[in-house]
């Protein structure tokens, strides 16, 4: 069994990162359009770019530079488990709890799909990160390429400075979260549950609890 992603972002160019499916921003099934901000390219290069076993499945939600809903993440969260997705990842959180995702998130849990999302190191709790059966994932400055930091129950962090020769750059909790992500694919074997994912990573840990310092990083300031 292999890893299939199910990609909640701003879609993703380059020939090297073609998924077999897409989903259009505007909610219909077909091609998407070029990714208008370069996040969702980025964050996919961080998790599969170099890895050609790994099959994603890109949800493009952001058409533009605007935010999201709730009910655009949601659509996209359902698409991925209709395409067959055992991993979901988003690297973005919506401020405010919308019942629409929640149920989203809950039929994906419930499916078996292992769900990672990004939250800030600091702050109020976004969605989905909060939601319950869901990998939080964040920004954590003490680890380095392939390496995470334990944060707390079923929160991990990763690192913010990948190495610009194997992997885009870019910083902050959704690059945090992709590390995570891509830790998770190495590591942990697909249908293994969430329980066991937490586990795994938890026990592969290079540090254990919350960086120990006083202020923020700029990469800490703001959702991800």
């Amino acid at each position: 069994m292999r890893w299939r992603v199910g990609l909640v972002d701003s879609g993703a160019d380059g020939a090297a990162l073609a998924a077999h499916a897409r989903f259009a921003a505007d909610g219909t099934h077909g091609p998407a359009g070029p990714d208008p901000t370069g996040h969702g390219t980025r964050v996919a290069r961080l998790i599969a770019g170099d890895r050609p076993q790994v099959e994603l499945v890109l949800a493009q939600v952001f058409g533009s530079a605007r935010p999201t809903s709730a009910a655009a993440v949601a659509a996209a969260v359902d698409w991925c488990l209709a395409e067959r997705a055992n991993l979901l990842h988003l690297s973005l959180g919506l401020a405010a709890d919308r019942a629409v995702l929640a149920r989203a998130i809950a039929r994906a849990v419930a499916a078996g799909c292992l769900v990672v999302a990004a939250t800030p190191a600091r702050g109020a709790p976004v969605y989905p990160a909060a939601y319950a059966g869901v990998i939080r994932a964040t920004g954590d400055a003490r680890c380095g390429p392939e390496e995470i930091s334990r944060l707390a129950t079923a929160t991990f962090g990763g690192c913010v400075r990948p190495d610009p020769a194997r992997q885009a750059g870019g910083r902050g909790a959704s690059v945090g979260a992709a590390a995570v992500s891509r830790a998770l694919i190495a590591w942990i074997a697909p249908g293994g549950g969430y329980a066991a994912a937490v586990r795994a990573l938890a026990a592969r840990a290079r540090y254990d609890g919350p960086e120990r310092r006083q202020g923020a990083l700029p990469h800490e300031r703001g959702e991800p």
